[in-house]
C-alpha cells in the first residue's frame, strides 16, 4: 500500500522525475478503506483488509490503496471519509455498519466517488453495500455445539443487537436445535465491536452460568476465544480461522472472505460502470465458509455438518426453513417455507431457546 512523500526540488532531472511520477500517481484509481478495529492477524478488520490486499494483486500498477484502522464510528469516521475524498480516493470501503450515515452523506456530495458499505441496507447510484450470509455458518457450527454440549448452555458474545446479529443468533440456535432439541442460548450485548476487555469478562460471566460452549460473535480479536482456551470450554468465532489461539478447545471457526467481490466491483469502477446495489454473499458464492473443525466431532458428526453446507449451498436447505418459532411462541415462519431476505434483513426478534431479550 502506498503512502505519499515530499520532495525537493534538487535539479530539472529530478524534478522531472516527480513530475512523470506523479502523473503515473494520479492515472491510477486511488482506493481508500476505513476499519472500525485494528487489522491485527486475525478478525473482521483483517478480513476486510485481505480483501483490500487482494484488490492491489489484481491490478498491478492500476490502483493504489491505503487504509485507516481503528476509527469509532461518529465524527471521527467522517472527518477521515472527507479527508480520504480531499486526497483523491474515487472508491472508499466503509468497513462498518455504523459509518453508514456519514458515507451516504458524502456519496451525496461527491458523486464522483463510488462506495461499498459493510453490513449495510442504504444504496444508491455510487452507493452500494455488502454482506456475509453468516447465518448460514453460524447454523452449521450451531450443529456441532448441539453436539458437543454437556450443560446444554450455550453463550454468545455479541457485539449489537442490530438485524444481521440478531440472524446469526437466531440461525446458530436453530441449528443447535436441529442436533439437540434440549439446547438453550443465553447472549451477553458488549455494545462495541471492539473492547476485548469487556468481551472476556463477559464469555467468564457466560461460563460461570454454565455455558460450556461460547460464540464470539464479532468481537474483532481472539480475546473471548482465548478464554475459551484457557477455561477448557469450547469456543466458536466469526471472520477468521482462530484454531492458533485455542489449539485445543476451538469447535471450529466462522470464515467470510471479501476478495472476489471486491475485486468485481472495483473492476467496475475502472470500467465505469459502478451501480450501487447490494451484495449478500454467502457459502454458493465462496464467501462464507467454516474452518478448523474439531477433532473432538465424530466422523458421522462431521459429515453432517458438511452435508448441510453443501444443501445451504445448493439452495436445496435453508437455516430459516418453517416453522420457526419466536420466544413468545408466536410462529415466524411458516412450515414448508422460508424467511425472505427483506424479512430477515429487518429480523428483531429471536427465536425459541434464546433466553436473553434484545434490549430496548
Amino acid at each position: 500500500m502506498t503512502r505519499l512523500f515530499s520532495f525537493r526540488r534538487i535539479g530539472a532531472l529530478l524534478l522531472g522525475v516527480v513530475l512523470a511520477s506523479s502523473v503515473q500517481a494520479a492515472d491510477k484509481l486511488k482506493v481508500a478503506a476505513i476499519y472500525p478495529s485494528p487489522v491485527g492477524d486475525v478478525g473482521w478488520a483483517f478480513e476486510l483488509d485481505r480483501g483490500l490486499k487482494a484488490i492491489e494483486a489484481a491490478f498491478p500498477g492500476k490502483v493504489e490503496t491505503s487504509y485507516v484502522e481503528n476509527v469509532s464510528e461518529g465524527p471521527d469516521a467522517a472527518r477521515i471519509m472527507n479527508q480520504m475524498a480531499a486526497r483523491g480516493a474515487k472508491m472508499i470501503i466503509l468497513g462498518s455498519f455504523g459509518y453508514m450515515n456519514d458515507g451516504l452523506k458524502l456519496a451525496k456530495r461527491r458523486p464522483d466517488i463510488k462506495f461499498i458499505h459493510a453490513s449495510g441496507y442504504q444504496v444508491a447510484k455510487n452507493f452500494g453495500n455488502f454482506q456475509t450470509r453468516n447465518y448460514e455458518s453460524a447454523y452449521l457450527m450451531g450443529m456441532a455445539s448441539g453436539y458437543v454440549t454437556q450443560s446444554n448452555t450455550l453463550g454468545v458474545v455479541a457485539a449489537y443487537a442490530i438485524p444481521e446479529v440478531v440472524g446469526i443468533i437466531n440461525a446458530f440456535t436453530m441449528g443447535a436445535q436441529s442436533t439437540n432439541p434440549e439446547v438453550n442460548v443465553k447472549v451477553v450485548w458488549l455494545n462495541a465491536w471492539f473492547n476485548p476487555t469487556k468481551a472476556q469478562e463477559s464469555a467468564r460471566s457466560l461460563i460461570a452460568q454454565q455455558a460450556d460452549v461460547i460464540f464470539s460473535l464479532y468481537q474483532d480479536t481472539p480475546s473471548v476465544v482465548t478464554v475459551g482456551e484457557q477455561e477448557g470450554v469450547f469456543v466458536i468465532n466469526t471472520s477468521s480461522d482462530m484454531k492458533k489461539y485455542a489449539p485445543n478447545h476451538l469447535l471450529g471457526s466462522m470464515t467470510i472472505s471479501w476478495g472476489k467481490y471486491f475485486v468485481a466491483q472495483t473492476q467496475a469502477v475502472l470500467n465505469g460502470n459502478f451501480k450501487g446495489s447490494p451484495f449478500w454473499g454467502g457459502v454458493k458464492d465462496g464467501a462464507v465458509g467454516i474452518g478448523s473443525l474439531s477433532d473432538k466431532l465424530s466422523s458421522d458428526q462431521r459429515a453432517a455438518i458438511m452435508a448441510t453446507m453443501a444443501d445451504i449451498g445448493s439452495g436445496s436447505f435453508h437455516p430459516f426453513n418453517g416453522p420457526v418459532i419466536d420466544q413468545n411462541g408466536k410462529e415466524r415462519v411458516a412450515g414448508g417455507s422460508a424467511i425472505s431476505d427483506s424479512d430477515l434483513l429487518g429480523i428483531n426478534w429471536l427465536v425459541r431457546g434464546v433466553q436473553t431479550r434484545i434490549p430496548n
